[in-house]
C-alpha cells in the first residue's frame, strides 16, 4: 500500500497534467470529495493508481470526457427547494425590480448550472414577474459551467416528462411544448433570453452589472481559499441592489465582510458597499505576481503587467510568428480565450476572423510598419450587438518587427462611469452612562460571553465543514442513483422485449406440425417442440439441457452427429437426409430430417433440426 504522501504527490501530479492539457483546474477543489470521484473513474478504467491513469488519460485523450463527468456531478432540478424558490419569488423578486428603471435591463446569472433546469426556473420567475413583452425586452439570464456535454444539453432545452414535476401545472402549460410522445421543450421566447456558456469560477472573469447570483451547491466543491475568492468575484459581478443565493450548506458569504444576510434560512445575501474595488483587485494581482524582488526594474514590470491585465479595453499581443502571446482579462472574456490559447498559431483562433478578419490587417501591419484600424466593427455578445474599433498595431524592436497589438476599443457609446464612493462610514456611539458597579459587571459578562463565543465559532466550522461534506455526498447518491434508475430501466425493457421474443417462439413451435428441436454448439437442447413430444414420447421437461446424441428414443440420433457438427462448424449451411425410426406407440414410420444453422450475425450459435414423418413407411 503507498504511503499517503506518495500518493498526495501523484495526485497533484494528475491534477496539474489535467489543468496544462484541458485547462481545468480543479486545484482549488475540495481534496477529500474530489479524491473520491477521482478514485471512482481509476477503478472503473482499471487502473492500479494515478500514475498508470495519468498514462492512461496521455495514449487515450478520449478518457479525459470520462473522467470529467465522474467528478462534474451534475445534480439539479427545477424549483429545487420550492420554499426558497417562493421567497425570491413572492419577496426578492418585487425588491429588484422596485431599483429598476421602467426600461433598464434585469440580468441574472446562474453558476454551474449542469443541464439548465436552474437557469430555465430563473426565466420562469422573472417572466411571471415582468409579463410577456417586458420579460422579452428586459430579462437576460445567463447560465454557465464548466461540462460542456451538460451545457449542450442545457442550450437543447428538452427534458423528460418527469424532470417537469417539479414545475406547477399552470406553468408548465404556459412555458413548456411537447417535443415528442415523452419529452417536452421550453417554449423558445424563453429559452431565447437564457444563454449558455462555459465559465470556470476560479480561472475565468466574472460576469459584470449582475441583479440575481445563483451558486446553490456550487461553492460546496472548492476549498476554503477557493471559496473565499470566487465570492469576492460575485461582490464584483453584483450591482449594489443585487442579491446571491446560496445552497443550504454553503456559509461562507455569511462569514465574508462582502455581504450581509437578507434571509440566513433560505440563505440569501446582499452585497455590502464596495470602497476602493479597483485598488484592491490591483494589490492583489501585484501580490499574486510578487516574487521578492522589489528593485525598481522589476516593480515597473510588474505594474506595466499588472496595467494590461486589468486594462478595460481588450487587447491581444501576437508574435511574429504568428502565434498568441499575450491576451488581457477582458480580451479573454470578450472573446471566450482561456490559457490553453497561449502560444497556439493566431490563425486557429475564431478571434482571428470574427468579428473581422484580422490576419489581412496583421499582413498589413507587418508591410508598412504603419497601424492599420477599422472603425465600427460589429460583434454580437449576449444577444446585442456592440461596436468596436480594432487597431493592429506593428510592433517594432531592435531587429524589425516582433509582433503585434491589437485593441479592441468599445465606440458602441460612452462608457459609464462606475464611481464607487469611498470613505470611511463613520459610526456614531452613544455611551449610555451607568453605575460604575454595572460597568464592571457588564465587562466580566463580556469577557465570559466572548470566550464562550470563540468556543461556538470553532465548533461552527467544524460543523460547517461536515455538513458541506455530507451536501456533497447527498449530491454523489443522489446522481448514482439518477445513473441506477436509467440501467433499471433499459434492463425492464430489455427483459420485456425477451418475454415477448420467447412467447412468440413458443407460440410458432406449439403451431407448427413438424418436430423441430432447437441444439447449442455442444448439441445440448434448448428447444423441443410440442410435436418432438407427441411423436418420441419425451417432455420438453425431461430433454431440455441434454444432449441430443444420448437421447433413447425411437429415432437413430446417432446418424445425426456428423451432419448436425457440420451445420454448428459452418462448413455446411444444411442438410436433408430420411431414416427409418419407431415413435412413441412403436409403429415404424420413415422421417425426412433437414437441419440448419442458426447464426448471430457472421457466428453460429447453434442449429435446428426438422424431424418430419413422412407417408407411405412400412408397418
Amino acid at each position: 500500500m503507498r504511503a499517503p504522501a506518495e500518493r498526495n504527490d501523484e495526485l497533484e501530479a494528475l491534477l496539474d497534467y489535467i489543468k496544462r492539457e484541458r485547462g481545468f483546474d480543479f486545484t482549488g477543489y475540495k481534496r477529500p470529495s474530489l479524491t473520491r470521484r477521482i478514485d471512482k473513474r481509476i477503478q472503473e478504467a482499471g487502473c492500479p493508481g494515478y500514475v498508470e491513469y495519468l498514462s492512461l488519460l496521455e495514449a487515450e485523450p478520449q478518457e479525459f470526457a470520462e473522467l470529467f463527468n465522474t467528478i462534474l456531478i451534475n445534480v439539479t432540478s427545477f424549483f429545487r427547494d420550492a420554499e426558497t424558490w417562493a421567497y425570491v419569488r413572492e419577496e426578492i423578486v418585487p425588491r429588484l425590480l422596485e431599483t429598476k428603471a421602467p426600461d433598464e435591463p434585469v440580468r441574472a446569472w446562474s453558476t454551474g448550472c449542469a443541464s439548465g433546469e436552474e437557469a430555465y426556473t430563473v426565466a420562469i420567475v422573472l417572466a411571471e414577474a415582468l409579463g410577456e413583452n417586458e420579460f422579452r425586452d428586459r430579462a437576460k439570464i445567463y447560465g454557465t459551467d464548466v461540462d460542456e456535454q451538460a451545457l449542450t444539453s442545457a442550450r437543447a432545452g428538452t427534458f423528460r416528462a418527469e424532470q417537469l414535476d417539479p414545475v406547477p401545472t399552470d406553468l408548465r402549460e404556459k412555458y413548456f411544448e411537447a417535443a415528442d410522445s415523452d419529452r417536452m421543450m421550453v417554449r423558445p421566447d424563453l429559452r431565447r433570453a437564457v444563454i449558455f456558456g462555459r465559465h470556470d469560477l476560479i480561472q475565468d472573469p466574472p460576469i459584470s452589472r449582475i441583479d440575481l447570483l445563483l451558486a446553490r451547491n456550487t461553492l460546496i466543491y472548492f476549498s476554503t481559499k477557493s471559496q473565499e475568492a470566487i465570492v469576492e468575484n460575485f461582490q464584483f459581478s453584483l450591482n449594489d441592489t443585487g442579491y446571491l443565493l446560496l445552497g443550504r450548506s454553503e456559509a461562507v458569504a455569511g462569514r465574508s465582510k462582502l455581504f450581509e444576510p437578507v434571509d440566513l434560512k433560505r440563505r440569501v445575501f446582499a452585497p455590502l458597499p464596495r470602497s476602493g474595488d479597483f485598488r484592491n483587485r490591483l494589490l492583489t494581482l501585484m501580490r499574486d505576481t510578487d516574487d521578492g524582488d522589489t528593485s525598481p526594474a522589476h516593480l515597473t514590470e510588474r505594474l506595466r503587467e499588472t496595467g494590461f491585465e486589468l486594462s478595460p479595453v481588450a487587447q491581444v499581443v501576437v508574435q511574429r510568428d504568428g502565434r498568441l502571446a499575450f491576451a488581457n482579462g477582458r480580451a479573454r472574456s470578450l472573446f471566450r480565450l482561456t490559457a490553453r490559447d497561449l502560444r497556439r498559431p493566431f490563425s486557429e483562433l475564431e478571434i482571428s476572423y470574427r468579428p473581422v478578419e484580422l490576419r489581412s490587417l496583421i499582413d498589413r501591419a507587418y508591410e508598412t510598419k504603419a497601424p492599420a484600424t477599422l472603425e465600427e466593427v460589429p460583434l454580437a455578445d449576449g444577444g446585442e450587438t456592440y461596436f468596436y474599433e480594432v487597431q493592429v498595431v506593428p510592433m517594432i524592436g531592435v531587429d524589425g518587427v516582433v509582433g503585434t497589438s491589437i485593441t479592441f476599443n468599445d465606440v458602441t457609446r460612452y462608457k459609464r462611469m462606475q464611481e464607487a464612493a469611498e470613505g470611511a462610514q463613520t459610526q456614531l456611539a452613544t455611551a449610555f452612562e451607568t453605575e460604575q458597579s454595572s460597568a464592571e459587571e457588564l465587562e466580566t459578562t463580556n469577557e465570559e460571553l466572548q470566550s464562550t463565543n470563540e468556543e461556538l465559532e470553532t465548533t461552527n466550522e467544524e460543523l460547517q465543514s461536515t455538513n458541506e461534506e455530507l451536501e456533497t455526498l447527498n449530491e454523489e447518491l443522489q446522481a448514482t442513483n439518477e445513473e441506477l434508475e436509467t440501467l433499471n430501466e433499459e434492463l425492464r425493457r430489455r427483459t420485456y422485449d425477451l418475454d415477448r421474443a420467447n412467447q412468440v417462439m413458443e407460440g410458432v413451435l406449439e403451431q407448427v406440425r413438424v418436430a423441430i428441436v432447437v441444439v447449442d454448439p455442444e448439441l445440448q437442447i434448448e428447444a423441443w417442440s410440442e410435436r418432438a413430444e407427441q411423436l418420441w414420447g419425451l417432455s420438453a421437461e425431461r430433454v431440455i439441457g441434454k444432449n441430443l446424441l444420448a437421447l433413447d428414443i425411437g429415432f437413430p440420433v446417432a446418424e445425426l452427429k456428423e451432419p448436425v457438427r457440420g451445420c454448428l462448424a459452418g462448413t455446411a449451411d444444411g442438410f436433408e437426409l430420411e431414416v427409418e425410426a419407431v415413435n412413441r406407440l412403436g409403429e415404424r414410420i420413415r422421417c425426412r430430417v433437414t437441419c440448419a444453422a442458426l447464426r448471430d450475425g457472421r457466428s453460429v450459435r447453434g442449429a435446428m433440426v426438422v424431424m418430419e414423418e413422412r407417408p407411405g413407411a412400412d408397418t
